[in-house]
């Protein structure tokens, strides 16, 4: 299938400029974080069943560097990033129905997927961009509403990380309460599953390179913590943790080799959620220790519209909040990235706010 990005719509070509109100958006000229530039171009406006949407937040995934260096297909031009966004809906277009003006929303990660084990064939393969600005146009099938008890930067972190998490404990995992089970790391996706499985009445282990990150885990409900560059037999502190039963279930989050020990740390009829690829995009196990546990790996990505919904049901029921590392300024893009890349705990969100 041929990867494609969904630019935003922009503004009519026969719309009349001096009418449309201005505003600043980030745009991409080439591939490459250095190439970003904060512009200011006139507002969009909504067509038929799209409403214009004036951002507040926008959360960054690791994912949007690959994008931006073009190691996810062609980007549009003129390519305006970010995909994971928070705002309040200004303006309607003809025959949208769905939301009222003033109403708080969130956007919806693959088009046109709204219940179902899988999208579409012809939906876009990766993420929606052009939320990097003060104000979009969005189809109205590509929203939901916000939580009622989550700040607009906390909300905007839901679409990619939260749903893959919820996806991978919920929806896939079938998380049940006196189920132990490990998460690696302490990015969004991690500490979601965490708070996710926490939230079910799961015992929870949590993986780490650092001590302090380990430390802030057990605050959001972890039991135990690993840091498995002190031990990198970590597989052998888990069964130590669950007197040699193992791990119901694991969030995989570095592929490669490390999926071998993950199997290794499982209890008979465990499951692995291949979530993450940090340390490479292969996996590499044995295939005994995988029969003899009769494992099963599940690959964990966002979901439909339907499981959105539910989650944020959930979150507001259970005041789970999301874990916001950092908050930046609009202007202050490079600075919330070079965070983003030097590890943080949980998300980091740029606050736009027109």
């Amino acid at each position: 299938m041929t990867s494609t990005v969904l630019a935003t719509p922009m503004y009519s070509e026969n719309a009349q400029a001096p009418l449309d109100p201005p505003m600043r958006r980030w745009e991409l000229d080439a591939p490459g974080v250095r190439n970003l530039a904060l512009r200011d171009v006139p507002r969009p406006r909504p067509g038929l069943r799209e409403v214009l949407v004036r951002i507040q937040a926008v959360s960054l995934n690791y994912r949007d560097i690959l994008m931006w260096e073009g190691r996810m297909g062609e980007l549009a031009q003129p390519f305006v990033p970010g995909s994971d966004f928070a705002g309040e809906v200004v303006e309607l277009g003809p025959f949208a129905t769905r939301f009222s003006i003033g109403e708080r929303v969130i956007g919806v990660d693959i088009e046109d997927w709204i219940d179902g084990a899988a999208p579409g064939r012809h939906t876009n393969t990766i993420a929606v961009s052009g939320r990097l600005s003060e104000f979009v146009v969005v189809s109205e099938d590509m929203l939901v509403a916000a939580p009622q008890t989550l700040s607009p930067e906390e909300a905007s972190t839901l679409p990619t990380a939260g749903l893959t998490a919820w996806m991978a404990v919920v929806e896939t995992g079938r998380v049940r309460a006196g189920q132990t089970w490990v998460v690696q790391g302490t990015g969004g996706v991690s500490l979601f599953a965490l708070q996710f499985a926490a939230a079910h009445g799961a015992t929870v282990i949590l993986t780490s390179s650092s001590d302090e990150k380990l430390a802030l885990g057990l605050t959001l409900g972890a039991r135990a913590g690993v840091n498995y560059r002190t031990h990198p037999d970590w597989d052998r502190e888990v069964m130590a943790l669950t007197r040699g039963r193992g791990a119901d279930a694991v969030i995989e989050m570095a592929a490669g080799e490390n999926l071998a020990t993950s199997v290794e740390a499982l209890a008979y009829g465990g499951r692995i959620l291949l979530v993450g690829l940090l340390d490479s995009d292969r996996v590499s196990t044995p295939v005994g220790p995988l029969l003899l546990r009769r494992a099963t790996i599940n690959a964990i990505g966002v979901g439909p519209r339907r499981a959105l919904e539910d989650m944020i049901r959930a979150i507001d029921s259970l005041e789970i909040r999301p874990a916001v590392a950092a908050t930046y300024d609009f202007a202050d893009l490079q600075a919330a990235m070079n965070h983003l890349q030097a590890g943080a705990f949980g998300k980091v969100v740029v606050r736009v706010r027109a």
